[in-house]
């Protein structure tokens, strides 16, 4: 039996690894997060932890065949001061406590998958992919660089690196595209700023078969763009889902709508209008084929 552990499994897309993995055979499945988790499996066990210290959870990762890390707060508030600590800290720390975790294992995990983030790139309106993509510059990006070069400083020779620069991911049971549904059905569906700025995506099904794939494949290790191969620009999108949910009102929402918007639900409108034309070369060299290429076919199965 294959051994699974997911850290911060909690979340929207913690959730969906855990129901991806637990539906295999022959599949032990560990959530560590700050919460129990339940599942309907004998295969399951749900362990709590801080975040940032080492504990008794510490003993699971010994024999593990695969270990995710989905740890980080949220993003989606303002960037007070405190808040920014917490989302740099978060992920550094998490980071370094599983890699030391992982350094006084008699048996470490074979595979240890780190989640960062597409943010890294700078605002683009032209492809960017591991090899020739343009690190940007600005607080997000500077946390994303911080946060892979602590996962790649962890000295853990006998386990097999990935670390993901994550795209968008949408599904039907959380993350941004219920959002984005909701303020269409409201009659906010329009051109958000100026509606040219790129968006990344990655159908959350695609994202938990490239898991498994890079898991199966021995000799892939280091940074891969976790993303769909097709971006669209913000106007597509909000037209193609207004078009699959029968919306038609769509009033576009200029910058200083947005900025003001932002300000009252405590976000940042980086999050909508940061262009991310972010592709997945290296996925896509290894041979591996994406069941939601375009943002059409993600949609409609998103009803």
């Amino acid at each position: 039996m294959k051994k699974v552990i997911v850290f911060a499994a909690n979340g929207f897309i913690g959730n969906e690894l855990l129901d991806f993995f637990l539906a295999k055979e022959n599949f032990l499945v560990i959530a560590i997060a700050r919460k129990e988790i339940k599942k309907n499996s004998t295969n399951f066990k749900s362990i709590i932890w801080d975040g940032v210290n080492l504990g008794t959870w510490k003993t699971e990762l010994e024999n593990a065949d695969l270990l995710l890390n989905l740890t980080g707060r949220s993003v989606n508030c303002r960037y007070t001061a405190d808040n920014k600590t917490e989302i740099y800290q978060s992920r550094i720390f998490s980071v370094r406590a599983i890699g030391k975790a992982i350094s006084e294992c008699k048996n470490p995990p074979k595979v240890w998958m780190n989640f960062a983030s597409a943010t890294i790139y700078m605002h683009s309106y032209v492809p960017n992919d591991e090899e020739n993509g343009i690190i940007g510059s600005g607080f997000s990006v500077d946390v994303c660089k911080r946060w892979e070069e602590t996962f790649y400083e962890q000295n853990t020779p006998q386990t097999r690196k990935i670390n993901f620069r994550t795209a968008i991911v949408l599904g039907k049971s959380g993350g941004v595209y219920p959002v984005l549904k909701k303020l269409s059905k409201r009659g906010l569906g329009g051109t958000m700023g100026t509606g040219k700025q790129y968006f990344s995506w990655i159908h959350i099904e695609d994202l938990c078969s490239v898991v498994e794939f890079i898991f199966q494949n021995e000799n892939l290790a280091g940074t891969f763009n976790l993303s769909a191969p097709n971006p669209i620009p913000n106007k597509e999108l909000q037209k193609l889902i207004r078009k699959s949910n029968l919306f038609s009102i769509n009033i576009p929402q200029p910058k200083f709508i947005l900025e003001l918007g932002a300000r009252l639900i405590k976000t940042e409108t980086e999050l909508i209008l940061k262009s991310r034309f972010v592709v997945p070369t290296r996925l896509l060299e290894a041979g591996f084929n994406f069941n939601y290429e375009n943002i059409e076919t993600c949609i409609s199965s998103l009803k």
